[in-house]
């Protein structure tokens, strides 16, 4: 009886181990996180060229062109925002807590996250990304056939293309939105 015990008590050990191995794994994606914050900086590089093409060319630039850099440095915005969400709300959704301290500074919607809300609002960031890519798109491809020329067969088929892929974008927004809203209780 003895020796059950024994054993008994080895099992629970190991096990104990194995599942605080398993809860501390999620801290394999902090530098997957850390990564994806390198990237933005990056990118913040890359609208402050977008800034200084803009303003280099302004006094020849045409009202479309400079639509189409306001709409480069919009988009860009857009995808630091989403970097940003997926960055802060994947830590603080399954990596640990964020401690703020005494500051004032921390964003209303950490309060209400959870890996639902996250998928909606990534799912609502990548349906106006696509949003913007393709307005770009249209007004490039406007600005380039004017005076009654009309879109070549490759034109059609980019806008058409994206156009397919923004609507996969919105429909899976509403779903995940629906899906969230679903498994809401009625007391949040």
């Amino acid at each position: 009886m003895a020796k059950d015990s024994q054993d008994e008590g080895i099992l629970k050990k190991l096990e104990h181990g194995l599942e605080y191995f398993i809860f501390a794994s999620r801290w394999v994606q902090a530098p997957i996180y850390v990564a994806l914050i390198f990237a933005a900086f990056a990118y913040a590089w890359k609208s402050v060229q977008e800034l200084f093409h803009i303003l280099q060319d302004f006094s020849t630039a045409t009202e479309s062109s400079i639509m189409l850099g306001i709409l480069s440095l919009v988009d860009i915005s857009m995808v630091a925002n989403l970097v940003n969400m997926v960055v802060v709300g994947g830590y603080v959704t399954f990596v640990s807590r964020i401690d703020f301290g005494a500051s004032g500074d921390r964003p209303d919607w950490l309060d209400h996250i959870n890996a639902n809300t996250l998928k909606v609002k990534l799912a609502g960031s990548l349906a106006s990304i696509s949003a913007i890519h393709l307005l770009k798109s249209f007004i490039d491809i406007t600005a380039t056939t004017t005076g009654g020329a009309t879109f070549t067969a490759g034109q059609e088929k980019v806008i058409m293309w994206q156009s397919i892929i923004h609507g996969v974008f919105l429909a899976s927004m509403i779903l995940f939105a629906w899906g969230e809203k679903m498994q809401r209780h009625d007391d949040h």
